[in-house]
């Protein structure tokens, strides 16, 4: 990144701020290039407008703003952008009676892990003005917590297996004699004994001395745990199209089939989020615009997390909304949640 003076840190500052936020007489959002001589009368700067204007000229050299036509104002760069997120944003904390409430909405439906995914999403939306997008907590390796056996009718049992993250899966056996519920409660107990927080290939080498039952019910449920593990992602909830679809950016009918087409892409929705999980990745994500590999996401950015106990449960969310986002507050609002899931989640896993 070019090296800015404080005054050219001050000026393009004062642009992505004033380009993302300013609004018209109207109410509506301005999405119009800055110019010199709003800068001057809006924030009483003690330049005048021909040395805001070499300045503006240099940042535009540096790659930081650009004439989107022959208007004499400018707009933020992915640069701009780039080197406002990792060097001009104050530290837009949410406003703490905005936390209180988000907070008090999640304990509110503490007990139900899908209502956490859908408040995540539904909050993140809000919050951002963007689109908002939630992964269900999943670990890495499935290990066991729990199984039953039931008994429906005749030798048809149905095997229930519950996951440490929260997954449930279920198949039905066919016995070779039938057994009544007793007898398979004391199966389902020894075998409890036997997955408890353990992944397939543990339980797979402790199977030790089973009866031709036993043997038959571990090995569908360790087949049940090795299928959950290579499942390409945990459930996805979507929030903010709409609020989304309004921004200036997606007016137009081809950019709005674009972003329509990104939503409904799941498999691209899973490899963007599935940065958030990657080894090694830690804190809050931002890509902006062409710095992504996905050419679908070139005129939007991305701000993403990660939540969830390590080796235990982990999930990602995010937001994507135009490159002209409000970066400080998105940011604030996806790193709060994240902490608010990962509290909740290591509860209960």
């Amino acid at each position: 990144m070019a090296k800015l003076t404080s005054r050219q840190q001050l000026i393009l500052g004062l642009v992505i701020r004033e380009y993302v936020s300013g609004e018209s007489e109207s109410g509506g959002h301005r999405v119009q290039p800055i110019g010199s001589k709003l800068l001057v009368e809006r924030y009483n700067l003690d330049y005048s407008s021909a040395t805001i204007r070499n300045d503006l000229a240099r940042l535009e050299e540096y790659g930081y703003l650009m004439h989107p036509h022959t208007s004499a104002g400018r707009v933020p760069t992915d640069s701009g952008y780039r080197y406002f997120v990792e060097w001009l944003m104050d530290d837009d904390e949410l406003p703490p009676e905005e936390m209180n409430t988000i907070k008090h909405q999640f304990h509110q439906a503490r007990l139900d892990l899908e209502q956490w995914m859908k408040l995540a999403s539904s909050v993140l939306a809000r919050t951002s003005g963007s689109a908002a997008l939630v992964t269900a907590p999943r670990a890495s390796k499935a290990r066991g917590k729990h199984l039953q056996l039931i008994s429906t009718q005749g030798r048809l049992v149905l095997l229930i297996l519950v996951l440490m993250d929260g997954t449930v899966k279920q198949e039905m056996l066919t016995l070779a004699d039938p057994l009544n519920q007793n007898e398979l409660d004391d199966v389902s107990a020894r075998l409890n004994v036997l997955i408890d927080n353990r992944t397939a290939e543990e339980i797979s080498a402790k199977r030790g001395e089973l009866s031709a039952l036993e043997h038959d019910v571990i090995t569908r449920g360790i087949d049940l745990m090795r299928r959950t593990e290579q499942w390409a992602s945990a459930d996805m909830y979507r929030d903010g199209l709409a609020e989304l679809m309004r921004k200036p950016e997606f007016e137009d009918r081809e950019s709005a089939e674009g972003l329509l087409h990104v939503f409904e892409e799941r498999s691209l929705l899973e490899d963007v989020l599935g940065t958030a999980l990657s080894p090694g990745v830690n804190g809050v994500q931002v890509v902006i615009g062409s710095e992504g590999r996905w050419a679908e996401l070139h005129d939007c950015s991305l701000v993403l997390a990660r939540y969830g106990v390590p080796e235990r449960a982990v999930g990602a969310l995010g937001v994507l909304g135009p490159t002209r986002m409000p970066y400080g507050r998105t940011i604030s609002a996806v790193r709060y949640v994240s902490v608010l899931m990962t509290d909740l989640i290591s509860e209960i896993f």
